[in-house]
């Protein structure tokens, strides 16, 4: 039993950085094969959140399979990968590579390439990819599409002299497109006698269907009926359908080595379907499992509560739906003094936090209130031993603690030429250690070492705003490095306000504090007594701000009369006020703490 070339099908994805045009163009190839009708078409087809659509990002990885008639009179079979292009949302991405032999690089034609470029395309050469350049967006005025096709060559070390000019919002040369990836792309190999391997790319739930299972087959063949095994869980089903999308979903009698598709299995739980797990035969299984994917790592933790202690119960059940459809999003129960019941939740970085709450709130029509991000640290206690921790409120005492660690990043940022003196302040601000700094045509790429719990606060709008949004950014983890950090605690009214608590460094604590307690002040309304807002670190106080006391007019009732009645009157409020200090609870409203923890200094 030899392997053979499937020379009619071809499997490939686009990469490209965030808005270079991977989703117009995949709209353009699904519209010019005709797997879609005029009237079915409608902007970004992959992109099925209304969350993708309106931010014009592509956040779940998706796939299509076309028919495509090329020159050579053959009718070829194309299943393409729509993925990603933010740096949060990498791991997508390391999973759709792995089930292709080919990608498309599309680069813009006046921007150039960017960071989140060469993160992607380092991760289609780490997967053994032929790849083949297309220049985007060459109908725009500030298209330069030479300049470009020395810099792919230069920067990124492949031959774009082949590279294929397109404008993909015009539609402009896509059967280029299509005949590249029918000449250039190598066809998938595989056994169809042999026993059945195949690749778990994906999984989502289904309301009717239960889990859909998006698979590529290796070797041998998925047929209804076939009673599969999942080697990783061991669990065995019976296939209910197999099929493709095109990009509906359309029932197969079989499917064969090299293709990707579906199937259905009455399935319960995605957690059962593990991403980048190997599907064999039950009866005839394949002596090896495929090397599958390295477990996601959470690299940016924060807690989510909800406003009403009420919703809890729907939040816990929100979250389960909603982790079977994002194997990358991990959580735990946590209770906070402040906000009550709630969730530890770890992510790929803010954005992925980002989507996450504004799905959980829009899909489930929840309210929520998230804590400050944080980072993951390990602390070496003086007995010897290491803890890593996830939440600053967990933090135990400091007389126990050794040394800790925090975690660092290697960034690579491309920027224009007037903007690097402003990015390079930017990184020394946040403790970066510069690693170089060259130039790719008329742009720099600077490279630093940045620790991330700098980096999870703002970092990313900073450098926008400062470069007006042509400054690009990549950035993954490095390694683990011993800091001189802190605990700091908010307290409002004598109350330590456990949500609010951060690790800062030494020498960025009192400038965090001071700004934290002069916008709590903004934010917290007057009550009727004087709340002082302090920030501390252990027992030390390092920074205060007192919001006045509502002030209600007592004596408005006394018309004319000795002065001393109104003095009665004024001493009778301020015993009062004493009273409510000691007893009264502050409240907090929700948007003070999202705009505590948006702060920036």
């Amino acid at each position: 039993m030899t392997a053979r070339t499937f020379d009619n099908i071809r499997n490939f994805s686009i990469v490209a950085h965030i808005d270079h045009g991977k989703s117009t163009l995949a709209d353009r190839l699904i519209q010019t094969t005709g797997a879609l009708t005029a009237r079915e078409m409608t902007e970004q087809v992959l992109d099925n959140m209304d969350i993708e659509r309106e931010r014009g990002i592509t956040i779940k990885a998706q796939t299509v399979r076309l028919e495509y008639k090329a020159q050579d009179g053959k009718t070829y079979i194309l299943n393409l990968m729509d993925t990603p292009g933010h740096v949060d949302f990498a791991y997508e991405v390391s999973r759709s590579l792995a089930a292709c032999e080919g990608s498309l690089l599309v680069v813009d034609a006046s921007q150039g390439v960017e960071a989140q470029t060469l993160a992607n395309v380092y991760q289609a050469i780490d997967a053994n990819h032929e790849i083949v350049p297309v220049l985007n967006k060459i109908d725009l005025p500030a298209a330069d599409p030479d300049r470009i096709k020395e810099q792919i060559e230069e920067v990124i070390g492949i031959d774009a002299s082949e590279a294929v000019p397109v404008s993909a919002k015009s539609g402009l040369n896509i059967e280029g497109v299509l005949e590249a990836i029918v000449t250039k792309l190598p066809p998938p190999k595989g056994d169809p006698d042999a026993p059945l391997k195949a690749l778990l790319v994906d999984s989502w739930y289904d309301a009717y269907l239960g889990v859909v299972v998006l698979v590529r087959i290796i070797d041998g063949t998925m047929k209804k009926g076939q009673t599969i095994k999942m080697m990783g869980t061991n669990a065995s089903y019976s296939l209910d359908r197999v099929g493709v999308f095109n990009p509906k979903m359309t029932e197969l009698s079989v499917l064969g080595p090299g293709e990707v598709g579906f199937f259905t299995a009455s399935i319960k739980e995605v957690a059962d379907t593990r991403v980048g797990d190997t599907i064999t035969d039950d009866r005839k299984p394949t002596a090896q499992a495929l090397p599958g994917f390295k477990p996601v790592q959470p690299v940016v933790f924060c807690g989510l509560f909800p406003v009403d202690a009420a919703e809890f119960e729907n939040l816990r059940a929100a979250m389960g739906k909603l982790r079977l459809n994002d194997a990358s999003f991990s959580y735990e129960m946590e209770t906070s003094a402040a906000l009550g019941f709630g969730f530890r939740c770890g992510f790929l970085g803010l954005l992925h936090l980002e989507i996450i709450q504004e799905r959980l709130e829009r899909e489930f029509n929840l309210d929520l209130i998230s804590t400050a991000p944080s980072v993951v640290y390990h602390l070496k206690l003086r007995d010897g031993s290491t803890i890593e921790l996830h939440n600053p409120a967990d933090m135990p005492d400091v007389m126990k603690i050794e040394t800790i660690e925090e975690p660092w990043i290697r960034a690579t940022i491309l920027t224009p030429d007037d903007y690097l003196g402003s990015v390079l302040k930017l990184c020394q601000e946040r403790r970066g250690v510069q690693i170089d700094l060259n130039y790719v045509g008329k742009r720099a790429m600077v490279v630093y070492d940045l620790p991330l719990n700098e980096v999870v606060f703002d970092f990313y709008d900073r450098l926008k705003s400062i470069s007006k949004g042509y400054a690009s950014f990549d950035y993954h983890i490095s390694d683990y490095r011993e800091g001189d950090l802190v605990k700091m605690s908010v307290l409002v009214n004598a109350e330590p306000v456990d949500a609010l608590s951060m690790l800062v460094h030494r020498d960025r604590a009192e400038g965090r504090g001071r700004a934290m307690c002069e916008k709590l002040k903004e934010l917290i309304p007057p009550h009727m007594f004087q709340i002082p807002v302090q920030a501390a670190i252990g027992g030390k106080i390092i920074a205060r701000e007192t919001i006045r006391a509502l002030r209600k007019d007592v004596t408005a009732k006394c018309y004319g009369g000795d002065a001393s009645r109104k003095r009665k009157l004024l001493d009778k409020q301020k015993e009062g006020k004493k009273r409510m200090r000691q007893f009264g609870k502050v409240d907090i409203p929700q948007e003070a703490f999202i705009a505590a923890l948006k702060m920036d200094t």
